[in-house]
């Protein structure tokens, strides 16, 4: 995976054959499952301050980084951001913009803090989604840091609370490599190509 551009407007996107898009709340951990799904460190730029994903960016699933086929495409994250307001307003419409128009799109994976969520912004998401009926799938991240013991009730408890069934949910821990193999799989899945 490599990186390829970042954009505040969809029509500023190079096209694509099909695109995954993650969504979540400003500190929900896109960053870092994006550079665990790519087995790399820095591709995508973390912080310990929310709100630093500020565009759309692309990155390229084949490294053919002028014109790739595949993407992956990270958006600014929704809820606390140590961000200028005006700057925070202005994501709405960015993003909403890009799940709507974006024809290449195949899947919206929606990530929801598993220690926390979800919270009342990731059930309006879903909600938005499903009215549209945008493809996605809910991506629970900090599985590790969620007790064991406790595991099992936080699975139904979140699932529940996203109205889904427990198995229709993927559960990842980024810094302990929980699940990212199967998110793998799925990506390729959603994106048609061959394993």
């Amino acid at each position: 995976m490599s990186f390829v551009t970042s954009a505040t407007d969809v029509a500023d996107l190079p096209a694509t054959e099909a695109e995954v898009a993650v969504v979540g709340r400003s500190n929900v951990g896109k960053s870092s499952l994006i550079n665990a799904l790519a087995n790399r460190k820095n591709l995508a730029h973390t912080s310990k301050t929310p709100g630093r994903t500020q565009l759309i960016n692309l990155f390229a699933l084949d490294n053919k980084s002028q014109t790739p086929t595949h993407a992956f495409v990270d958006l600014p994250g929704y809820g606390f951001a140590n961000v200028p307001a005006k700057v925070q307003a202005a994501w709405q419409p960015m993003i909403e913009a890009y799940l709507t128009d974006r024809e290449s799109l195949a899947m919206i994976m929606v990530l929801v803090d598993g220690a926390v969520g979800p919270t009342k912004l990731d059930v309006q998401m879903l909600e938005w989604l499903r009215s549209l009926a945008l493809p996605h799938t809910v991506v629970a991240t900090k599985h590790d840091k969620v007790k064991a013991a406790k595991r099992d009730a936080r699975k139904k408890e979140l699932a529940e609370g996203c109205r889904l069934e427990t198995g229709d949910i993927v559960w990842t821990s980024a810094s302990k490599a929980v699940g990212i193999e199967k998110l793998r799989d799925l990506t390729r899945l959603w994106l048609d190509l061959d394993s």
